[in-house]
């Protein structure tokens, strides 16, 4: 069985992104025109039922994750330590809070499912301007449907990383809301290393303040079905947005991330990165990238790329990046996608020097993922994940 590579571009750069054309909601049918009229609600029975055939989840195995899409969650506290830092306070909010919905709503009914659901919110404030750095401990007990929310904050002038370390085991849907005050300087890292058999859906919305900096980082190595989909709305003017991702999909894992980058005010900066390595029978990676420059965003200088690597026959790798440019007054904007095997002149130059065939493919590999890995910007952090990305090549061979 030979491999599959889908990869999408638009023929121009005024495209719709992904789920726009007729949304209904209630009663009404909504042409939506682009991808910021997205329908949004926090309430689940908003949205239509999913079929499947829906372009926002045509790619994504449904009947698998149907429970966390319209079934009961449990809505409780999902278990949680949050490492102890000067500047941060942590606290478990009501539903009724006004920091929630800050950040932006649920764009699809999973998402809502969790909103309506969940019954506290984990709330991470960084008021410190010394660089702060932050651990969410979340280690999974079972696989009972459950919700959660969290809301990261910001304020201003603040710096920091905020790491959320999944692991264990777990069936989660969660919304997770990250709010940058004007001239604050945020890492957000939301790592998937769960057990095989875990489900893990989570909607990330993010509004970055005036002359503020989000790098936002996705690590999903664990798991059989994760779906992340990270969403950076460049509010105000000055602010810029890095949105980074890093994936190992092996054989019937599934692993799914839909980036959305909306550029909302002028001079703002965005650069997406998203790589991924496939190995094994059934491995499967989907990325969906979407950049709205509008209007209202002159001075504007964004660029997205995807970047798949084949190790082995039986995979398949979606990419399709989008682009809407509403302005022409813009400094630059660009996207790529690309989904190949081994670079046959790498690993002809690394045998040339005596290092073994195998070897060579395993540091082409490590070379290929670790531009990700190095812009997170924590030592021990990149350590460990170099430490994962060996453990997955180790536990497979690299053809």
């Amino acid at each position: 069985m030979s491999s599959t590579i889908e990869t999408e571009k638009p023929d121009t750069d005024k495209t719709l992104a992904p789920g726009a054309g007729a949304h209904s909601h209630g009663a009404d049918d909504v042409p939506v025109q682009t991808r910021s009229e997205r329908f949004a609600s926090a309430v689940h029975g908003d949205f239509p039922e999913v079929t499947g055939r829906e372009l926002e989840w045509r790619l994504t195995p449904v009947e698998k994750i149907r429970d966390l899409i319209d079934g009961e969650l449990d809505g409780g506290r999902f278990p949680a330590v949050v490492s102890e830092a000067a500047g941060v306070t942590t606290e478990w909010i009501g539903r009724d809070d006004a920091r929630i919905g800050s950040a932006g709503l649920a764009e699809e009914r999973a998402a809502a499912n969790a909103w309506s659901s969940f019954q506290e919110a984990l709330a991470v404030t960084l008021t410190a301007e010394e660089f702060t750095e932050v651990v969410i401990d979340r280690t999974g007990e079972d696989r009972a449907p459950r919700a959660a929310h969290t809301i990261l904050t910001a304020g201003a002038n603040a710096r920091g990383i905020v790491v959320i370390d999944n692991r264990g085991s777990a069936r989660l849907s969660e919304n997770v809301e990250v709010v940058l005050g004007d001239g604050a300087h945020l890492t957000v890292v939301s790592l998937q290393e769960w057990d095989d058999e875990s489900v893990h859906l989570s909607s990330q919305f993010a509004r970055i303040g005036r002359d503020a900096v989000l790098k936002h980082v996705v690590v999903s190595l664990g798991g059989a079905i994760v779906r992340v989909n990270p969403s950076a709305h460049l509010a105000e003017q000055g602010a810029t947005g890095e949105l980074l991702g890093l994936y190992f999909s092996d054989a019937g894992q599934h692993l799914e991330q839909r980036v959305y980058v909306n550029h909302d005010a002028p001079n703002t900066v965005s650069r997406v990165t998203y790589k991924g390595a496939l190995n094994g029978e059934g491995a499967r990676t989907v990325w969906v990238g979407d950049v709205l420059i509008g209007r209202t965003a002159p001075g504007t200088d964004s660029y997205e790329q995807n970047r798949n690597l084949v190790l082995s026959d039986g995979t398949r790798a979606d990419s399709i990046p989008n682009l809407e440019i509403e302005t022409g007054d813009i400094a630059g904007a660009g996207h790529a996608s690309a989904t190949g095997r081994f670079d046959d002149e790498q690993l002809f130059y690394l045998r040339s020097r005596g290092i073994p065939e195998q070897e060579a493919r395993r540091l082409v590999v490590l070379g290929f993922l670790l531009e990700v890995v190095q812009k997170i910007g924590q030592p021990e952090l990149e350590t460990r994940l170099l430490a994962a990305i060996e453990a997955e090549l180790a536990a497979v061979a690299v053809v």
